[in-house]
């Protein structure tokens, strides 16, 4: 039984996360303790619960210790198989956190499935939707022979009430192997390994705006939108950030950008250079600082002349974990970053080496 600190660096719920969803790759029990210590209320939270017990219904896991405010958790994993499954979270809790708990997993699944979540969709402290759709999505897509990622309906704090669907067609079956090391072995002969490092060049930069139908008399998606582009305009390259209103059970509102990028001369979906940044809209916050925060944002990352976000980052360690060989430049080593590399590292062993800002696996 692998027994985790919770209260280590961060001493978030991103450990629980990582934890549940290599433990059932990887068919290792953990026992957590102290889990969110550093949180201002700790132990296991709606989103958290909700991941525990989905995992638990979908591979036929065992969970001690699986209820709201628990402090420390047991889990014993069984097999990912993959079937159609609706995962309600019943709060506005992050449906974009719940995937780090699950989607690893689910992505080497014996068959092609689909993922319905209900939940919150954009939310405080969590990547936005299309944070998840546009920048980390095109990363991981090399793990599948396919992956989609839409947005059924937009959700909002405090309703909740978002769906979001997940179609996943697996490359390889994780069940196939008896054990770990031959499934990540066998992977590496199919995908290629992260190799984002090289000073890249902005192509384009791409946004969403969403808001509830509730503000269109505002103006609020237009306002968000014509700040950040007055932001952006000083890079001198094209900026394209859509617009829409759409009806939620809460009000609300977020703008997503994105920088589409090459380390030669053009941008290759293939091995995608995408910096990304979100910003989500608060009740007394002026559209127009939503819209001028988040291209400050942007244009940070943009000037750290790295390939990958912040963000970006820390998302990508679990899955740079199964590619050995995988480099990549960070903006920023966040908390977030060195916290999953400990989860990592204690399932997997040493793997990762951090200098001058650059991640890599051996």
């Amino acid at each position: 039984m692998l027994e985790l600190d919770g209260s280590y660096g961060s001493g978030g719920g991103q450990m629980l996360r990582t934890a549940l969803a290599l433990s059932t790759i990887t068919g290792i029990s953990f026992k957590m303790t102290d889990i969110r210590a550093k949180r201002e209320k700790p132990g296991v939270k709606q989103q958290h619960l909700t991941g525990i017990k989905a995992l638990a219904k979908i591979c036929n896991a065992k969970a001690i210790g699986d209820t709201l405010g628990s402090r420390e958790i047991t889990f014993i994993p069984g097999k990912y198989v993959g079937k159609n499954e609706t995962i309600d979270i019943i709060t506005a809790g992050s449906i974009t956190l719940l995937l780090q708990a699950i989607l690893l997993p689910a992505m080497f699944a014996s068959k092609q499935h689909t993922l319905t979540i209900i939940g919150g969709t954009d939310v405080i402290w969590s990547p936005l939707t299309d944070y998840l759709i546009n920048v980390i999505q095109p990363q991981i897509k090399r793990f599948c022979q396919n992956i989609s990622i839409t947005v059924k309906k937009r959700g909002y704090y405090p309703k909740g009430g978002g769906i979001v669907e997940v179609k996943i067609n697996p490359l390889l079956d994780r069940n196939a192997f008896d054990d770990f090391d031959k499934f990540k072995k066998s992977l590496t002969t199919v995908v290629s390994p992260f190799n984002l490092v090289d000073t890249p060049k902005i192509v384009s930069i791409d946004g969403n705006v969403t808001a509830s139908s509730g503000l269109m008399q505002r103006t609020v998606a237009e306002r968000i939108a014509a700040a950040a582009n007055a932001k952006l305009s000083s890079l001198n390259t094209s900026v394209n950030i859509n617009k829409e209103y759409v009806d939620t059970l809460s009000d609300g509102t977020g703008i997503t950008l994105w920088a589409k990028c090459s380390t030669n001369k053009e941008f290759n979906p293939d091995e995608p250079v995408i910096l990304g940044v979100d910003n989500l809209g608060e009740r007394g916050v002026l559209a127009e600082k939503v819209g001028e925060g988040a291209a400050n944002k942007l244009i940070k990352e943009i000037n750290s002349g790295c390939c990958v976000d912040e963000h970006l980052a820390d998302n990508l360690i679990p899955f740079m974990a199964l590619l050995p060989g995988s480099q990549i430049k960070a903006s920023t080593i966040s908390d977030h970053t060195k916290t999953n590399i400990y989860v990592v590292e204690k399932f997997l062993g040493k793997m990762f080496e951090i200098q001058d800002n650059i991640i890599k696996t051996k």
